[in-house]
């Protein structure tokens, strides 16, 4: 057997797959459809969702690679930026001369031992397939009775294809949703000489500014400690660290004139958005609740208010659709447009050989969990460690069957360390007692997944320090009161993942 394998997707997923099963003697061959690498960052229409003002919702220290530094200051990056960055880490890593541009797959199919992958008439054979073809392409337009009369002047879109506020200048826009997409969209068609911009929602959200009190705000979002707490204690406690955070940063949306949202986090949600509060304040964004029909240029909402709208922007999601894969593989999978019986969204003991990239829905940016991820195949395929037993595979795939019919929506600290234990990179706190604070409650930078396990960096401690330490959240090694009380509840509800059970407890 030979050690090639195709990988579908020059993104950010694909591009880091390859990285990693290069330097686990692997020979990748990546397709791409797209004219250009990037994935989602190329911005190209057809191709992307991303809009040319589009900044990135995560800080540049989780919007990054473990070894690859950022040339910028800016802390949240322009999409130019973060595709410029691909182009990089696609050259650093011999990866650019292994992609294949232009070239659709068509279908993904088993042979005996063997994956074939067709495209353009053309089948080739590879001993091991990575999809990474991304999870962001096919838009989630919700039923509402009467969308398909709508006869605004701008017509109706998905946030897929909106490409700039200018053209809805002087229009009456109804922008669907409360995803991050959604509000920033809403807010740049309103700063950008809207008549009218109205939100429509079926329930509103916690919004948190991208900075508070000059620190990004996904720093303290996500953190180890946010995952092990969503472990060990109940919702409602975590809701209560977690709503800390979020209100503490900027308040309830009532506050602003935004509908209140569920006491609960976990049921409200929470996304972030810089400028979307203070402009409902000001009265430039109304709230409205979800539509309950559309009559022509007519809009009635579930309060029986009606408005007449020029443009209707969805910003409701994303559907999964792999539609490249071949009726037997969808069938093992039990594909539909949300879920994928897969263990942690990437391996099936049925389908050896085959491993899933950046397809699970999330909050959070997702360059550190897949990184993670990355390594994780690698590191299985690689002989590195241990592969996992049919039979663990199955009981974790039992259990995400059980879940369905519940929102499959997961945070940026849960699916990272998720995948840094499976990958055998999770720190040992007991390892590390000068940083066990910034590995507690600072960000899941991505260095901290090089300070042990396979591939650890001699210079990740001190890596990780700076990354702690660059926006002052995390400027010394003693516990605020508050986090020494929130640790000690983790620690009491049992073992600590990560946590060696020698030494004393790091409070």
């Amino acid at each position: 057997m030979t050690n090639d394998v195709a990988v579908i997707g020059a993104g950010p997923s694909g591009l880091v797959a390859a990285r990693w099963l290069l330097q686990q003697g692997f020979e990748p061959t990546i397709f791409e459809q797209a004219p250009m690498l990037g994935g989602q960052w190329t911005g190209l229409d057809g191709h992307s969702g991303v809009w040319p003002s589009m900044h990135t919702n995560s800080s540049r220290t989780l919007t990054a690679f473990s070894d690859l530094e950022h040339t910028t200051d800016h802390v949240y990056l322009s999409n130019r930026e973060v595709l410029d960055y691909l182009h990089r880490y696609a050259d650093t890593f011999g990866l650019t001369p292994r992609i294949r541009l232009g070239t659709r797959v068509g279908l993904v199919s088993r042979n005996g031992v063997d994956w074939v992958v067709t495209h353009a008439g053309a089948n080739e054979h590879f001993d091991r397939i990575v999809v990474a073809s991304g999870r962001f392409h096919a838009a989630a337009v919700p039923a509402v009775p009467g969308l398909e009369t709508f006869s605004g002047s701008a017509g109706a879109i998905s946030t897929y294809h909106y490409r700039g506020g200018l053209a809805y200048h002087g229009k009456r826009v109804l922008v669907a949703g409360c995803a991050i997409s959604a509000l920033e969209i809403a807010s740049e068609v309103a700063e950008l000489g809207a008549a009218r911009v109205v939100v429509t929602q079926r329930r509103q959200r916690y919004i948190v500014p991208k900075f508070a009190a000059g620190v990004p705000s996904d720093n303290r979002l996500y953190t180890r400690y946010g995952a092990l707490a969503t472990e060990a204690l109940t919702t409602a406690d975590v809701d209560e660290f977690l709503k800390e955070i979020v209100v503490g940063a900027a308040g309830s949306p009532d506050q602003y004139g935004a509908p209140a949202p569920d006491p609960s986090l976990s049921v409200a949600g929470v996304t972030l958005s810089q400028h979307y509060l203070p402009l409902v304040a000001e009265g430039r964004i109304s709230a409205r609740p979800w539509m309950k029909s559309v009559a022509g240029p007519t809009v009635t909402f579930a309060d029986e208010r009606a408005e007449d709208f020029d443009a209707i922007v969805f910003g409701t999601g994303y559907q999964l659709r792999l539609p490249f894969l071949s009726e037997d593989i969808r069938a093992i999978l039990d594909l539909d447009a949300v879920h994928m019986n897969v263990d942690r969204y990437t391996f099936h003991p049925d389908l050896p050989g085959l491993a899933f990239m950046g397809l699970w829905d999330q909050s959070g940016g997702y360059f550190v969990p897949l990184e993670l991820q990355a390594r994780w195949i690698a590191y299985t395929w690689g002989g590195t460690i241990p592969p996992i037993s049919a039979g663990a595979q199955r009981s974790a795939i039992d259990a995400y069957r059980a879940n369905r019919g519940t929102p499959q929506k997961t945070r940026m600290d849960l699916a990272a360390l998720t995948f840094a234990r499976a990958a055998g990179v999770e720190p040992d706190l007991n390892n590390w007692p000068r940083l066990r604070r910034a590995l507690l409650f600072g960000p899941l930078a991505p260095s901290c997944f090089r300070l042990e396990g396979p591939d650890a960096l001699p210079d990740a401690a001190e890596r990780f320090a700076r990354d702690a330490a660059r926006f002052g959240a995390i400027t010394s090694n003693h516990m605020t009161e508050r986090e020494q009380r929130n640790w000690l509840r983790v620690r009491a509800a049992g073992p600590v993942p990560g946590l060696s059970p020698r030494g004393p407890a790091p409070v």
